[in-house]
């Protein structure tokens, strides 16, 4: 391996970050690429591809965190009131919010996902600018970037009304018309692009050095937020872009964490010793792929009632579930992403001269 490769801040073995961090959004934009035909239905995702991109990344990887959290049980007796506390005011608040109007609770809950997508960017780009020592303004122009990155293309989305995808439901978002200040926003986001670009070519030439890692969070931030939401107008490209690229990322950096914190400890607990063992990863993704199904399969029993044929073990009777029980049963079946997104917060915050990893 050459000197420039193990300089670079990976938070494994270099192979695992490119291939599992890195490379996503890059991959899902290079099979579009070669297969558009796939694509060319804007409206609806085949149920093979809804398996792969719903249940066995998105849902799926909402519970890698258990793994963090309620799974070591170090961490659950320290955490102890954080960890009750999140899901039982979560339950609560999203209970009320569905009994007052249900498309409140799913908008609010559309904008607490968004928030917790561009903070993942945002998060991953520290990791990898933690042995850095850019000045100060170099690291703001970073964190303007990538923000703005995901920022420019939702309000595009927001001031350019509704898509042939949504975020949760139809009509989740606020859609507002003034073409003059979308015009401004996207002035400043190619302003924005052009001064980063700058930047890095100074960086580089003054340091010597160049931060792979991070340039390709930030570019991979870029192109998939821009070309998932801007470009294209598809539900399987925006779920394809939008799953992937956060998803994929987020489960190997929970891998990457259990195997640097579990597999040898003796305080970690027996599960966590098998699931991040030597030959571990077929249990670690068998048990939130397991997770995944059954909640999905409620879903489908209770609300959304799109893929009888694959949950057909939930739909052994026809059960109809009156608005009051939906009240409760929504929410509670919310509850594990809602406390994904806020927990998450919490157990991957990067203090100063810090990085949890």
């Amino acid at each position: 391996m050459s000197a420039a490769t193990t300089q670079q801040p990976w938070l494994g073995k270099a192979w695992t970050d490119i291939v599992f961090i890195l490379l996503p959004p890059f991959a899902c934009l290079l099979f579009i690429t070669l297969f558009p035909s796939l694509f060319q239905n804007n409206n609806n995702i085949p149920d093979a591809w809804w398996v792969i991109l719903i249940l066995l990344v998105d849902v799926a990887h909402v519970y890698s965190t258990l793994y963090r959290t309620y799974f070591d049980k170090n961490y659950l007796q320290q955490e102890r009131s954080l960890l009750l506390t999140i899901p039982f005011v979560a339950f609560i608040a999203g209970v009320l919010l569905y009994t007052i109007n249900d498309m409140l609770f799913w908008r609010l809950l559309a904008y607490l996902a968004v928030f917790h997508f561009i903070r993942q960017q945002y998060g991953f780009m520290r990791l990898y600018s933690r042995k850095e020592h850019a000045p100060a303004w170099c690291k703001r122009i970073d964190t303007f970037t990538i923000y703005y990155a995901t920022i420019y293309p939702l309000l595009y989305w927001h001031f350019t009304g509704q898509k042939n995808f949504n975020w949760f439901v139809e009509n989740d978002f606020y859609y507002l018309s003034a073409s003059n200040l979308l015009t401004c926003f996207k002035w400043l986001y190619y302003i924005l692009l052009l001064i980063y670009f700058i930047k890095e070519c100074w960086l580089a030439l003054i340091t010597k050095t160049i931060n792979f890692p991070r340039i390709a969070v930030i570019a991979g931030t870029i192109a998939s937020w821009y070309f998932g939401i801007v470009y294209f107008n598809g539900d399987m490209a925006f779920t394809l872009l939008n799953v992937i690229s956060h998803g994929i990322p987020y489960m190997a950096l929970m891998w990457l964490y259990g195997k640097r914190n579990y597999s040898t400890s003796a305080r970690a607990g027996k599960l966590l010793r098998y699931v991040f063992s030597t030959y571990g990863i077929l249990l670690f993704l068998g048990i939130i792929f397991l997770l995944a199904y059954i909640e999905e399969g409620l879903w489908d029993l209770t609300l959304w009632k799109e893929h009888a044929s694959l949950f057909s073990i939930f739909r052994q009777t026809n059960v109809s579930f009156s608005q009051i029980w939906l009240q409760f049963l929504v929410p509670l079946l919310a509850l594990p992403q809602i406390t994904h997104y806020v927990i998450d917060g919490f157990i991957w915050r990067i203090k100063k001269g810090e990085v949890k990893v």
